[in-house]
């Protein structure tokens, strides 16, 4: 064989080799392109594949385009898909853990939420890898407040309204204030709310500004009940398949996302609050009566928590009590 020809064979082989290693993989989410989360998703990724040469090319499909959102769990669980996004509360008939970040008024400040994610994390970790899951980062959600299509200033004004609820601690939450819960995703919410299925939820100012909530809501109370967390997941199998040089690029792409996401939801919060008022939705904190019932259904469902959630609960209050 001709040395032009066994160049050409070598540099085919090698292309085929390089082509062969090279992956896609898919990554689902249930929030839109103009999210932060999903904003920050895509930094990620690109982080990735640039840190990887193009070896890992990761494609996310947002609004829930992909698997349905209470499926992403379970698709990332099952290899599906390789990668998924997806709020951890509305898992807590799992497991009380993942419901920790969303009882109401336990961690009211993104320092708290903090501090109360670093002292979960491990059991977070256990769980998740227990389920074939490995977490990569967790990304808290502004603080939570509420929309209604009137006035609200005592808690029996809310009485009736029928509220959105995305978790089990949201479904509570609702129940307590007298108000009727209704499950329903971001992804349907304009729907829901034009069709009267609901006219109330309590969410972030992002999800308020994402479903155009001045379209069928007046007031927004900025009450900080709590700061639910997204995380990031992939599937174990398909992780420890990688070579090690790979996994170091989404350990570390992860580790700056998770730093990212959380200065991205404190902006996030501060940019959203104005465009609702822009938009002509009454932002306040509510009357003192009003804050102050909101506060005695935390208390209750912080009790709740600690009496389902046990010794394994009792060892997280402790330590983030410290």
């Amino acid at each position: 064989m001709k040395l032009k020809q066994l160049v050409f064979v070598g540099a085919a082989v090698a292309f085929s080799l390089s082509a062969a290693q090279a992956q896609t993989w898919r990554m689902a989410t249930a929030y839109p392109e103009a999210n932060f989360h999903t904003q920050n998703i895509n930094q990620f990724v690109k982080e990735i594949e640039e840190g990887t040469g193009g070896k890992l090319t990761i494609n996310v499909h947002p609004g829930g385009s992909l698997i349905k959102p209470a499926e992403i769990k379970n698709a990332t669980r099952s290899r599906q898909i390789e990668m998924g996004e997806f709020i951890i509360s509305g898992l807590a008939n799992e497991n009380p853990v993942f419901a920790l970040d969303s009882v109401p008024f336990m961690a009211t400040s993104y320092d708290e939420s903090f501090k109360m994610y670093q002292v979960s994390k491990p059991y977070l970790d256990e769980l998740f890898a227990k389920q074939n899951l490995k977490v990569l980062y967790s990304v808290a959600w502004p603080p939570q407040g509420l929309y209604t299509e009137r006035p609200i200033e005592k808690i029996e004004d809310l009485k009736g309204l029928r509220m959105r609820a995305y978790s089990p601690q949201t479904e509570r939450f609702a129940q307590l204030a007298g108000a009727v819960p209704t499950q329903i995703e971001a992804t349907d919410l304009a729907q829901a709310f034009t069709t009267g299925r609901v006219n109330a939820m309590i969410t972030s100012a992002s999800t308020g500004v994402n479903s155009s909530a001045w379209d069928f809501l007046t007031h927004y109370y900025d009450v900080a009940a709590f700061l639910p967390k997204n995380v990031v997941v992939v599937n174990k199998r398909s992780f420890e398949a990688l070579d090690e040089a790979t996994k170091k690029v989404i350990i570390d792409a992860a580790a700056k996302a998770e730093q990212r996401g959380w200065e991205m939801s404190k902006e996030d919060r501060i940019k959203q609050g104005q465009v609702l008022r822009d938009h002509g939705i009454t932002v306040s904190e509510g009357t003192e009566e009003l804050r102050a019932a909101l506060q005695a259904i935390g208390a209750k469902m912080a009790t709740e928590w600690s009496k389902e959630a046990g010794k394994q609960g009792e060892d997280i209050i402790q330590a983030y009590s410290n």
